[in-house]
């Protein structure tokens, strides 16, 4: 039986509920679950404390102020002694930064940098991924490592590993037949979900196509989810500029997220910068609910169009109104299409995978290592 490892995953924020934090608890806890010792390093975060004590994994709280925090870099120094820490594994560019000038001082055998996003690095940033004190990168897509190359890395130091969804906790028997009540929506009403409110995913482009979709099948209805308090009145006003008023709902954080999939008849994602690829994609077709993604960075490793989902432009309401309408007029096709996505989360996109593949990648590194 091959030795449990010593790992830190280092994250410089605070939040537990965004694609990040997600992503960095299930992989702690999947490596924790294989027998590895893992500390987890966030800012003070009173729901990380909370939730690493209960899954008996140590969390240390690090200041994390900025990238050349002299208090966080002791503090990670001791840290990586009192642990005998072999890999970190920073998320954000950040965490890199003090892992670097941590590395200083106390050797770190095996030193990974995370990458979730497609905008291009600025000059000082590329150094954090070109130097050699960098072991390796790990993309969450193909079109990341594609356009880290262009940028001068070397394709050998980039690992391809897509973020994971838990199939456990998204399937297709996760009943969705509450949040419809709770949303007053009637059997017919057909519901379309974006999850995420940001500038760059498209959410106004949701609403051009949303204009357009409701004059051919006046019983579509809109749900947005994940809107902090000052978007959630701004998209209030939007939809009723646009006369979508009474057929729109904007939500804030939620934790019922396989529910809210699950009441859903599509979930759309309109990004047109800066996404890897979409969680709330991988998550809905888990559960086999339809999807349409823009075909952009990430999104095409994870939707093949027409047989996962539907792809569209980005910043293209009138192409996402028609793809809309294409899963409104075939019902059948689309749950077709929506299984078939469920076969690939498990094969390609599962937190199982993710877990297996990175444990293989930190035993690969370190098996380097002199």
């Amino acid at each position: 039986m091959a030795e449990p490892l010593r790992i830190l995953q280092l994250y410089p924020k605070e939040d537990y509920f965004t694609g990040a934090a997600i992503q960095l608890r299930e992989l702690t806890l999947g490596l924790r679950a294989r027998g590895h010792h893992v500390v987890v390093a966030t800012r003070p975060s009173p729901i990380w404390r909370q939730k690493a004590e209960e899954a008996d994994i140590p969390h240390v709280a690090l200041p994390m102020r900025h990238e050349l925090d002299v208090g966080t870099v002791l503090g990670l120094v001791r840290l990586l002694r009192e642990h005998r820490i072999q890999v970190v594994h920073c998320h954000k560019g950040r965490a890199r930064t003090l892992a670097l000038l941590a590395g200083l001082f106390v050797k770190i055998p095996v030193l990974i940098l995370n990458r979730g996003v497609s905008f291009t690095p600025d000059p000082w940033n590329r150094l954090g991924y070109t130097t050699d004190r960098v072991t390796a990168i790990v993309a969450v897509c193909e079109s990341i490592k594609r356009g880290l190359m262009a940028t001068g890395v070397p394709a050998e130091k980039i690992e391809v590993i897509y973020s994971g969804t838990d199939t456990d906790r998204f399937h297709p028997g996760v009943d969705g037949s509450g949040v419809r009540r709770e949303l007053g929506l009637a059997p017919e009403d057909f519901l379309v979900t974006q999850v995420g409110v940001r500038s760059w995913r498209g959410n106004d482009d949701v609403l051009e196509a949303m204009a357009r979709v409701v004059r051919a099948a006046p019983h579509a209805r809109l749900l947005f989810v994940g809107a902090p308090s000052p978007r959630i009145r701004i998209l209030e006003e939007k939809s009723g500029a646009r006369g979508l008023g009474e057929m729109t709902r904007v939500l804030g954080h939620r934790e019922d997220i396989p529910e809210i999939l699950a009441a859903s008849n599509v979930t759309v994602d309109a990004s047109y910068a800066g996404l890897g690829l979409t969680g709330s994609l991988r998550e809905s077709l888990a559960v086999e609910t339809p999807v349409i993604g823009t075909n952009l960075e990430g999104v095409p490793e994870l939707i093949l169009d027409g047989e996962t989902g539907l792809l569209v432009p980005p910043r293209n309401p009138e192409a996402l109104a028609q793809a809309i309408l294409r899963i409104i007029e075939n019902p059948i096709r689309a749950k077709a299409m929506a299984r078939a996505g469920r076969k690939r989360v498990e094969a390609l996109f599962s937190i199982r995978v993710k877990v297996e593949r990175t444990e293989a990648l930190y035993r690969r590194l370190l098996a380097r290592q002199p």
